[in-house]
């Protein structure tokens, strides 16, 4: 399989970039963590003026007809901007799934950015931009629904991330609509999570290569015995440590997004591979990051406050390590699996 980007899926997202630069600065985050929805209506517009919202809706339902692959790199954009709005859920987890169940109403109005819809990841979980959302897509045992947001009771719950708005969910199964139940419905909800936590992992990805751009600036402008602490060896080698841990934990973000977009066999462990390598690149910078600002980053003024908490709020979304882990273990420990020296260059079956 081939993971090079085309040259026009480089310069999209390079555009896309300059646009969150320019539009999701540090400054309009705060300002919406004291309004009471924390969201913009005229940037959701924004977006879907660039065609963001319909990448993954069909060309006959007025969108762009494109796929994970063409969208995975745009999910890292809104990681690295910290971007609020529920563009990842939206595109990446629910586009595919109304497209199964054939809600073409639902999709047009996504395309065209009027309606944006909140993922419950598992059942019973706090659903993020519920509110803001004019659907919802839920979970009751082996059945997956799509509900108003209208229909259904939220209350709001505190999150480490104050830009990330989560809330619990009280709504009436019977008078939902049913997208899938039964053998349908457990499949369904699969693919949810896959998507899901493939959206999670680019968007960690993304915060990752954030935090250590605002550390290398930082430490490049304070200075210490007369010289910028970015010239210090040991600082060197905890934004040197994060680089190489995000560098590495590209391939398998993309390779889940090649996977998933071609129903692979294994892209469940594909998927669980990238979260994983992703929340640990993550991690790893926010804690250089708060080390090499001195413990200043913990601080509200710091910028690095924002990522940092979109990071730690993102690791444990749409699965745990733990459950990410097992999922890579059964894989590769599997039965089927051919392991030792002699089968390192074995043909997959």
């Amino acid at each position: 399989m081939n993971f090079t980007f085309s040259e026009d899926q480089i310069l999209f997202r390079d555009s896309v970039r300059e646009f969150l630069n320019n539009e999701v600065t540090a400054e309009s985050l705060r300002a919406r963590w004291d309004t009471p929805s924390g969201r913009c209506k005229e940037l959701w517009a924004a977006l879907a003026e660039l065609g963001l919202t319909g990448m993954l809706v069909s060309e006959a339902n007025g969108g762009l007809g494109m796929n994970e692959i063409d969208f995975v790199l745009l999910a890292e954009e809104c990681g690295r901007a910290a971007l609020p709005e529920p563009l990842v859920d939206t595109v990446l987890v629910a586009t595919p799934v109304l497209q199964q169940a054939g809600k073409d109403d639902v999709l047009a109005a996504i395309a065209t950015g009027q309606s944006a819809v909140a993922v419950q990841a598992t059942e019973g979980a706090l659903v993020a931009d519920a509110e803001f959302s004019e659907y919802l897509i839920l979970q009751e045992n082996s059945a997956v629904y799509l509900v108003s947001s209208a229909d259904a009771t939220l209350e709001l719950q505190e999150s480490i991330d104050p830009g990330r708005r989560l809330y619990s969910v009280s709504w009436d199964a019977s008078q939902a609509n049913v997208l899938a139940d039964g053998d349908r419905g457990v499949a369904l909800q699969a693919k949810m999570f896959n998507l899901g936590a493939l959206g999670a992992a680019a968007q960690l990805l993304g915060l990752s290569q954030r935090m250590i751009e605002l550390s290398v600036n930082y430490t490049s402008e304070r200075n210490q015995f007369g010289k910028p602490i970015g010239s210090f060896q040991a600082v060197k080698h905890h934004l040197a440590n994060v680089a190489v841990k995000t560098e590495f934990a590209k391939a398998p973000v993309y390779r889940a997004a090649y996977s998933v977009a071609h129903n692979l066999s294994d892209a469940a462990q594909h998927v669980s591979h990238a979260k994983l390598a992703a929340t640990e690149a993550a991690t790893q910078a926010a804690k250089s990051g708060i080390q090499v600002h001195g413990a200043m980053g913990y601080t509200w003024e710091v910028d690095l406050q924002i990522f940092m908490k979109r990071a730690w709020a993102l690791a444990g979304a749409w699965g745990s390590r733990g459950e990410h882990k097992a999922r890579v273990a059964s894989a590769v420990f599997g039965p089927e699996r051919s392991l030792g020296a002699g089968q390192t260059f074995a043909s997959a079956s």
